[in-house]
């Protein structure tokens, strides 16, 4: 970046409806500046649970926490439901639609050459905040799920729909989109996971560095919810297979943390437990085995970081495909109940072979350049629309939008708006 040149401000949009979101945008983020330092001011705005999007929205994004820990099956009800065509497009106008006025008053003080969307319900409020501009907005979409994908992931109307696998870009080729609408890329993940695989000794070396012992590592994960009935596989492991550790990092599951503590106090220092981590590449690059539900985040990381998985669960609907792509690619395998996890430990426990060459595949599966590619098409966008006055001809044309929903007037005092607990003021600067 030269000298005295202002950065290029991206608006990246999230929905704090679990972590992978967030954590797929940080990554991105982290990797334009990584690319090239100081070029690229990203913002991240929370339209849905943000402190500027409506009470009565946050209440509604915010159950789907609970809901996929208390009733997984009712999500996945409601998650095939919205797949309708009819249901999705009122979805978008009752309920999305929420979300238009927090995306327009992020768009007006921030002046963003390029809107990201990272989740699926904040993409069709950008394609209207770009469609009501002066200038050319483009608007791109990175999914943030890896193999089942839902329709509101796929929105033809943005400029670019970034894609984590070759299922997904399926996906967008059977909607009718032509080639170059969609690129396949991966699922970003942070730069801290993409370090090269470590060796036995150095996973040694790194568990003793975190307070363990060095014996054979079972990290136990729900991702940011804790979900995947994580007591009762852990309680299984430490019951029946002997001579392993066991790590629980519980997200923001509260009431998981009390109760494994105190399981802890009865395990003979096996069992550790944590609620977020900062460093939770280092517990994935250092386990024997990674054991969770089939998070898309989760499975992105563990391969990043060369970590075999044994899958215990998923999240009806959106996570579905994600165990199949696992045990496919030799990477993990899937053991729903209690008693066939603790089998399936001990048999990779006892079989260092096996177990290597699920390690080898969880590498060649994962994608660790995707944050950068990412970031590298993000640039390449930007300077372009920097260089534009008027839009491009699109490639893919959606149709005609619905116009009986107004997005919220934009009110700006002295070129100032407090946005995400943060000012935002006319010169990009963030206080």
């Amino acid at each position: 970046m030269s000298r005295g040149e202002p950065p290029v401000r991206l608006l990246f949009l999230i929905g704090d409806t679990g972590g992978g979101h967030r954590s797929a945008a940080t990554a991105v983020a982290q990797a334009l500046e990584n690319a090239d330092p100081g070029r690229f001011a990203p913002f991240l705005c929370d339209p849905l649970r943000g402190p500027d999007a409506r009470r009565w929205l946050r209440w509604v994004t915010g159950l789907y926490g609970p809901s996929i820990r208390i009733s997984p099956w009712l999500w996945g009800v409601l998650w095939r439901a919205y797949g309708s065509p009819r249901l999705l497009r009122w979805l978008r106008r009752r309920f999305t639609s929420a979300a238009y006025g927090p995306v327009a008053r992020a768009a007006a003080a921030w002046r963003p050459a390029v809107i990201v969307a990272f989740h699926p319900l904040a993409a069709e409020p950008a394609v209207r905040v770009r469609d009501r501009g002066t200038s050319w907005l483009p608007v791109i979409t990175v999914i943030t799920d890896l193999i089942t994908v839902h329709p509101s992931w796929r929105d033809p109307a943005v400029d670019r729909v970034i894609v984590p696998s070759a299922a997904a870009a399926d996906r967008c080729a059977q909607d009718g989109m032509p080639e170059g609408h969609y690129v396949e890329v991966g699922l970003p993940v942070a730069a801290e996971f993409c370090r090269p695989p470590a060796s036995a000794a150095e996973r040694h070396a790194l568990q003793r560095s975190l307070g363990l012992s060095g014996q054979f590592l079972v990290v136990v994960t729900g991702g940011a919810e804790g979900s995947g009935g994580l007591y009762r596989r852990t309680a299984a492991i430490l019951r029946t297979v002997e001579n392993v550790g066991v790590v629980v990092i519980c997200g923001r599951n509260r009431r998981l943390h009390r109760r494994l503590t105190r399981l802890a106090q009865r395990s003979w220092g096996r069992l550790t437990v944590h609620g977020f981590v900062a460093n939770m590449a280092d517990w994935l690059r250092c386990a024997d085995i990674v054991v969770g539900k089939a998070g898309p985040g989760t499975i992105a990381e563990a391969a990043c970081c060369a970590a075999p998985l044994v899958l215990t669960s998923y999240v009806p609907g959106q996570e579905e495909g994600n165990a199949e792509f696992v045990v496919r690619v030799g990477a993990g395998s899937y053991a729903p109940r209690p008693a066939g996890l603790a089998a399936e430990i001990r048999r990779l426990r006892d079989d260092p072979a096996a177990l290597a060459a699920m390690r080898a595949a969880s590498a060649r599966a994962g994608r660790p350049r995707a944050a950068a590619d990412i970031a590298d098409l993000l640039a390449a966008v930007a300077e372009d629309a920097l260089g534009r006055s008027e839009p491009p001809d699109l490639t893919y044309a959606a149709g005609p939008m619905d116009d009986t929903v107004l997005i919220d007037d934009t009110v700006l005092i002295d070129d100032t708006v407090l946005i995400d607990d943060a000012v935002l003021t006319d010169d990009g600067v963030t206080r």
